[in-house]
């Protein structure tokens, strides 16, 4: 092969240089997918906190059997498609959405990243999907309005032993303009959340040695957390002490079908119960006259061992998609999981670790980077599908591979 020097307009086209990035943007530009912003997120956030967001109860084992059945599916493509165009939004509760996921309520927010809230309604606002606001939040529901004017919010309702007080959180959250409500039934005690524990996790964080040499890597969180306003829960009066104690003094561990038909009778807007983990449950939910249900175990941080949500989609749908919008949540990290839950029955699902993760990983930023590529990996899976919209989505473009089967009982049916 002959050889010779290269000349310098042939080298020219091939040297191209970008903008260097730095700081933050550049740190994000280089995560690819939600699990790298969870290892950024781990890095700059302090253990009690990340580990708050990250865990779930006891071993696990629920949190990590609803990542896994994910992971369990196998698509079937359909080739020779036009694609050159894919439609990612449709309605969902009475009102459009650009995009099959929205943010999911989750507490003490702004633990996680001094932005918190703020931050994922005004994400949520500027890409067309609904923000949900947690009772346990740590903005009120009067600022979450006004962070994402223009964008719908929902917001998550627990029933406290104070029903006064919870139906006047559901009054101002209608005056506020929220036009759907979640309302959590998977929470009758705490779930035992053993990294809290372990953690000495309070609220406010506690600076005790620990905490303080946790924190000597970690400097930008510590400065955001003490040269912003107090940490508080903004639905709550003022706690000291332990998340476990402070869930078990509130929730209620009497509320009923009476309760959720009285709520019902008071709330304007869409209905939703989330914390949905058997068919029978859904069955008895959607004849009380909902708008919908979330197919939920909370994350993975109540009952461990639980149902996982992604298993019971297809039987739901099959049984009541008809009779009522279901919502999926728990496990999910990509977009390849969206699409999948969509193609099983789903309506809608909602993400909260990853949209945690995003944030602990750059504010604002971040929570807008972990939406960039969720709709990313969203548009790409369902163009390898051969689909162009999410109606075209169906069960036939996914299979759930068996891991785990349950050994029959003689005479007992599973509900």
């Amino acid at each position: 092969m002959k050889r010779q020097l290269p000349k310098p307009r042939d080298l020219a086209p091939l040297m191209q240089f970008k903008k260097p990035r730095v700081g933050v943007a550049r740190r994000l530009d280089a995560a690819l997918t939600i699990e790298d912003l969870r290892r950024i997120a781990k890095r700059r956030t302090p253990r009690a906190a990340f580990d708050y967001t990250d865990g779930a109860a006891e071993g696990e084992i629920s949190l990590d059997r609803a990542r896994q059945a994910f992971h369990d599916i196998e698509f079937h493509p359909a080739i020779l498609r036009d694609v050159s165009k894919v439609t990612t939004g449709w309605e969902v509760l009475g009102a459009p959405v650009s995009l099959p996921f929205g943010i999911a309520p989750t507490g003490f927010t702004r633990m996680m990243q001094t932005e918190g809230e703020y931050a994922g309604a005004r994400v949520a606002g500027r890409t067309g999907i609904p923000f949900s606001l947690s009772t346990m939040g740590t903005a009120s529901i009067e600022d979450v309005a006004a962070a994402n004017p223009h964008g719908r919010n929902w917001f998550q309702l627990y029933m406290w032993k104070d029903r006064d007080r919870s139906m006047a959180l559901v009054e101002r959250a209608a005056a506020a303009g929220f036009d759907t409500l979640l309302v959590t039934v998977d929470v009758p005690v705490a779930g035992a959340r053993l990294r809290d524990t372990r953690n000495g996790m309070s609220i406010p964080p506690a600076l005790t040695p620990a905490t303080v040499l946790d924190a000597l890597p970690r400097p930008r969180w510590w400065i955001d957390f003490l040269t912003t306003e107090p940490l508080a829960f903004a639905s709550l009066d003022r706690w000291s002490g332990t998340v476990a104690e402070l869930l078990d003094s509130m929730f209620d561990p009497t509320v009923n079908f009476e309760d959720l038909a009285w709520i019902r009778d008071q709330w304007p807007g869409k209905l939703v119960v989330k914390g949905i983990q058997t068919l029978a449950d859904a069955r008895a939910v959607v004849d009380t006259g909902v708008d919908g249900l979330v197919l939920s175990n909370h994350g993975g941080r109540q009952l461990d061992r639980a149902p996982v949500p992604f298993h019971l989609l297809p039987e739901v749908a099959r049984e009541l998609g008809r009779d009522t919008e279901i919502i999926l949540d728990t496990g999910i990290m990509s977009g390849a999981d969206i699409v999948a839950s969509i193609a099983l029955g789903a309506r809608f699902t909602l993400i909260g670790r990853a949209y945690l993760y995003g944030l602990m990983a750059g504010g604002e930023a971040g929570v807008n980077r972990a939406v960039e590529i969720l709709t990313g990996q969203v548009e790409r899976t369902m163009r390898l599908l051969g689909v162009t919209c999410l109606e075209e989505l169906t069960p036939q473009h996914v299979t759930q591979l068996t891991r785990l089967a349950p050994r029959p009982i003689p005479g007992q049916d599973r509900v």
